[in-house]
């Protein structure tokens, strides 16, 4: 389906719902949709008192792997929490565009990696589904608009077929064709949940099944920067890029073709299925009796099979710019294409027993699983690799909330990556109602190189091998204090063997062992009745000399007035800035899909700087934001916003951007 068609298609469906607007999600009484005229039919006493409850909806959803309850956030005051690119993330200044976190946070997942990460921030996976139950289907439609056609389409609905059979559907759509040529991206994800429990409540099972679809035009950084200065038109697109042909690029945002750039395509299902041992019991009420049941032992299958596709393809190759700017020989008009393929199938089995009848947070697990992985390399090699390894998993989380206890690890035993493990444990302690709550734990991980570093790979990697197993351990502490709207902790990160790039077809490993300590504070300070400022730090320090490029300051700082007024209108208007400390970013590598380690330029950017109007009016929630106005300046252009900032060196930002964006919930 084309991306004007899915807008239409959504349209419709918004057209065609007989719904009624919902103010928060949790527990909403009639008085949140207003008058119903309705609801006295077939009643002969107009007089009757309403049922307060008639058209609530009770809401709550877990996240895959995980027994804790949690409900929608409905706050207006962080524009990031509805976009998919966190502020910790920085792209190539195009949303949908390769983005990297500005925080040192190294892959921490043993076993297959196909190595190619850029446009993960942007898609879904099985660590952020979530499993929701609903007493009445719930759906939420998003839509935004920003400069230069920029648009992002996002869908959200569930509904229990039945008390113990509750399906989800979650769609997005992002497309940008950028300010600059040959920039244009889309990103298109769906995902579809299900989960079942039988009325006896021993059988149950969980379906996920997502897609992840990236095509992202490359354009590798303009050739002269310093045309900025003095465009004709005051337009970047004027700015002649490094991939790409003038002639064929296209601004049309219901195009989406890519003729030079990268095609990425992930899909994965996911079936597990369980059969609960335990005892029976019952509660007894004035009006009925309800059935329950406690497991003590539990058998779990699980099924995962996922197909990856990344391709690198040009059509539009020039002898001359390839040699000049990558050193990469090549004919003019050749068509450049590198493409891996790849499948993975993974049967886990595993056994559960429940200490307390009554806490299911508290098990214990143990399992083993069985993995096959194929790969196509070009269209000609075939590739196969096999794993096992064991899964040993505690967790226990008191029924009074005062202790919080997680412990697990991962070994492969044998296989194509015997020797890769994973190692995690942390324990939470509440201090109390007013004095918060503090977790310490670690995690380590010892992991085979990603594929795209072995000779097996049909990307263009100049020095493939069989590195060594990279090893990466993170000990960790954060307190919260709720109370008063304080988040705190720090974080020390211990790397050997790592594994980067140093050019745009160079791989570098750094043997010996270096370190990064990291302290971070999220505080929310009342300046005044309905003022409020909203401050996040991030302070990190790598030590080791090691080939890591990281600002040692980030920091993104909120002034808000906000307030509800009128008694629907929930506001929050004011600027926001973030900055970060002058760095040697890194580069990017279009052909590998991945940042690469520099030390050739240093930028120091001014704060990024931008005004906001979020509102929210019962389940109506607008953004009305405009960006970028630290780019205001005086040039050989004249006096505009035409100072942009370099997320990377020949990569110059957006200058001012505006976006508006709208939230709509229904309870049907």
């Amino acid at each position: 389906m084309k991306p004007f068609q899915r807008i239409c298609f959504f349209l419709c469906l918004l057209g065609g719902l007989q719904v009624k607007a919902q103010g928060p999600p949790m527990n909403l009484g009639n008085r949140a949709f207003g008058n119903n005229s309705g609801g006295a039919r077939g009643k002969s006493d107009s007089l009757q008192k309403r049922d307060l409850l008639a058209d609530s909806i009770t809401l709550y959803f877990r996240y895959f792997d995980s027994t804790r309850n949690r409900s929608l956030d409905s706050s207006v005051n962080d524009f990031t929490r509805r976009l998919p690119l966190p502020y910790t993330f920085q792209n190539l200044g195009n949303l949908g565009s390769a983005a990297r976190s500005l925080v040192y946070q190294p892959l921490m997942k043993p076993g297959f990696d196909a190595g190619f990460h850029a446009f993960d921030v942007y898609g879904f996976s099985e660590a952020n589904t979530r499993f929701y139950q609903t007493t009445r289907p719930y759906t939420e439609l998003g839509y935004m608009i920003g400069t230069k056609a920029e648009q992002m389409v996002d869908l959200v609905h569930t509904q229990n077929r039945t008390p113990n059979f509750n399906v989800g559907l979650e769609y997005r759509f992002i497309n940008a064709p950028g300010y600059l040529k040959n920039s244009n991206a889309s990103q298109s994800s769906l995902r579809i949940t299900t989960q079942f429990r039988s009325r006896n409540k021993r059988y149950g099972f969980f379906l996920v099944y997502f897609s992840n679809k990236s095509g992202v035009s490359e354009n590798g950084g303009v050739i002269n920067r310093k045309r900025l200065d003095s465009l004709s038109l005051n337009d970047p697109f004027e700015l002649e890029t490094r991939l790409g042909l003038s002639g064929a690029v296209n601004r049309n945002p219901f195009n989406t073709t890519v003729t030079t750039g990268n095609l990425y395509r992930k899909n994965q299902f996911l079936f597990r299925h369980q059969y609960d041992f335990g005892q029976r019991d019952s509660l007894v009420t004035d009006s009925n009796v309800v059935r329950l049941f406690y497991p003590r032992f539990r058998i779990e299958h699980t099924l995962r099979y996922g197909t990856e596709d990344y391709r690198f393809l040009d059509l539009n190759t020039d002898t001359v710019r390839y040699q000049l700017f990558f050193n990469y020989p090549i004919q003019t008009g050749t068509v450049l294409e590198f493409r891996d393929r790849w499948r993975n199938l993974q049967n886990e089995f595993s056994l559960i027993s429940f200490p307390q009848k009554n806490n299911q947070s508290q098990f214990f697990k143990t399992g083993v699983s069985l993995q096959q992985v194929w790969g196509t390399i070009d269209t000609n090699t075939a590739i196969r690799l096999n794993n096992v390894f064991g899964t040993v998993e505690y967790r226990n989380r008191t029924r009074n909330q005062v202790w919080d206890i997680e412990a697990k690890a991962d070994l492969f035993l044998s296989g194509f990556h015997a020797g890769d493990y994973a190692v995690w444990a942390s324990l939470g302690r509440s201090l109390g109602k007013k004095s918060g709550w503090l977790r310490l734990g670690m995690h380590q991980v010892n992991r085979s190189a990603a594929m795209l570093f072995r000779p097996e790979s049909d990307f263009p990697l100049r020095n493939p091998g069989n590195y060594n197993k990279e090893n990466n351990t993170k000990l960790f502490v954060r307190y919260e204090l709720p109370q008063r709207d304080l988040v705190m902790g720090a974080e020390l990160h211990l790397t050997a063997n790592y594994l980067y790039l140093d050019s745009f077809f160079v791989a570098q490993q750094e043997s010996k062992l270096f370190q990064v300590l990291q302290v971070y504070v999220s505080k929310k300070f009342k300046l005044a009745k309905h003022w409020n400022w909203y401050t996040e730090v991030h302070f990190q320090q790598a030590a080791g000399n090691p080939p890591l490029q990281l600002p040692l300051l980030l920091t993104r700082n909120r002034i808000a007035f906000e307030g509800n007024f009128f008694t629907n209108l929930n506001l929050s208007t004011g600027l926001e800035f973030r900055y970060m400390s002058g760095f040697q970013p890194d580069n990017y590598s279009p052909f590998l899909g991945r940042y690469f380690y520099q030390q050739q330029n240093r930028i120091a950017n001014r704060p990024d700087l931008h005004a906001f109007l979020h509102f929210r009016i019962k389940s109506f929630s607008a953004f009305v934001r405009a960006e970028n106005l630290q780019t205001l300046g005086v040039t050989q252009n004249g006096f505009g916003f035409n100072t942009p900032n370099f997320p990377a060196y020949d990569y110059p930002a957006p200058t001012l951007w505006t976006r508006v964006g709208i939230f709509w919930r229904f309870v049907n």
